[in-house]
């Protein structure tokens, strides 16, 4: 699943298409929206918070989350598409300063849904301060971290309400480099230098096309445990162990950790 560094990076791509720019044409493809136009809206911005990219158009503010397969491709109105139409969700087309208008097409979003632009709080009022955001609050993400130092510190990480941005690639690495198990109590953890290397590892990669926690940006090197179960743990050799962790069944998802260098 993209992770903030990754909707960061698109809020810029489309910011920078569209941002001053008229709607000609809208088609949303969603039946709830189906009816919506925003032809001769002007484009405002497009930003992101955690992982909800937001478009903000005319009163209307376009929320999307891309969940695991969805992207926002933008391109030169006539171009060809890099994905087939039937995973189209919204195609938004706008004037341009130059050259041709801009076409911007969310294929296979996760959610998508258009808001009136006041009543953004009720889509994403609840998230936690995002780390990439120009705002980022970060005792009270802390705050946010410790509150129940009962709660492993592999699911408050992961909790969008604690942070926003952080997905399962992040607390997976950072928790590999804190040399902490996912289901240590938070309260066990020293959780503000876990949450300050967080911080840090997604600020590095918001401009990167790759991700990487290693600081190797070579293809198979970038990551310390995610997506290496099986294989020798790059500090010591230990097999790195695959898991599951969650509030429940339905919310349990993939860690990855090193027997012997987290404890």
């Amino acid at each position: 699943m993209p992770e903030g560094d990754t909707i960061h990076r698109a809020a810029a791509r489309l910011h920078a298409a569209l941002a001053g720019q008229t709607v000609l044409r809208s088609d949303v493809r969603v039946p709830r929206f189906a009816t919506a136009d925003l032809s001769g809206e002007r484009v405002d911005e497009v930003v992101a918070l955690g992982k909800h990219l937001l478009m903000r158009i005319g009163d209307v503010t376009v929320h999307s989350h891309l969940k695991m397969e969805g992207v926002w491709h933008v391109m030169r109105l006539g171009e060809r598409w890099r994905r087939p139409a039937f995973e189209a969700r919204m195609v938004l087309e706008t004037t341009a300063t130059s050259g041709a208008p801009w076409q911007a097409v969310g294929f296979a979003l996760g959610e998508l849904e258009l808001v009136a632009r006041d009543a953004e709080d009720d889509v994403v009022g609840y998230l936690g301060p995002d780390p990439l955001g120009p705002d980022f609050d970060r005792d009270e993400a802390l705050r946010r971290l410790t509150a129940d130092p009962e709660r492993p510190i592999g699911l408050a990480l992961l909790d969008q309400r604690t942070v926003a941005g952080f997905g399962n690639d992040y607390r997976n690495e950072l928790l590999f480099l804190r040399g902490v198990l996912p289901e240590t109590p938070v309260g066990a953890v020293d959780a503000a230098a876990a949450l300050d290397l967080g911080v840090r590892l997604i600020r590095a990669n918001r401009d990167r096309d790759e991700r990487t926690t290693t600081g190797n940006t070579r293809r198979g090197e970038r990551l310390w445990v995610a997506h290496r179960d099986g294989q020798p743990c790059r500090r010591c050799g230990t097999r790195i162990r695959r898991g599951l962790l969650g509030d429940d069944a339905l919310t349990e998802r993939i860690t990855w950790f090193c027997p012997s260098c987290q404890r």
